[in-house]
């Protein structure tokens, strides 16, 4: 009696496990097609490529002014030499 009691039990437990991993199954498959609102829309089709050569457009302007990138240049070369002195100095 004893035995018959530890069988059906162990039954419950496989069959409730087996339907929880049926049912956890089946919901992956739908959380695997969402993406994010602003995720780049994608084919459905098997076989075909990336767009690799889709680039975006040309800017019409510099995003720094030349003459603000011309003074950040010097900017960035008087550091450079103020540290290579700073480096000499301390050997």
């Amino acid at each position: 009696m004893l035995a018959l009691r530890v069988l059906q039990r162990s039954l419950l437990i496989h069959g409730a496990l087996l339907s929880a991993a049926f049912a956890l199954g089946g919901c992956s498959s739908q959380l695997a097609d969402m993406t994010p609102a602003d995720a780049q829309a994608h084919s459905k089709e098997p076989g075909t490529y990336l767009p690799v050569h889709d680039l975006p457009p040309e800017r019409d302007q510099a995003i720094i002014p030349p003459e603000q990138r011309a003074k950040i240049e010097a900017e960035l070369a008087a550091a450079r030499d103020r540290q290579a002195t700073a480096a000499k100095d301390a050997k």
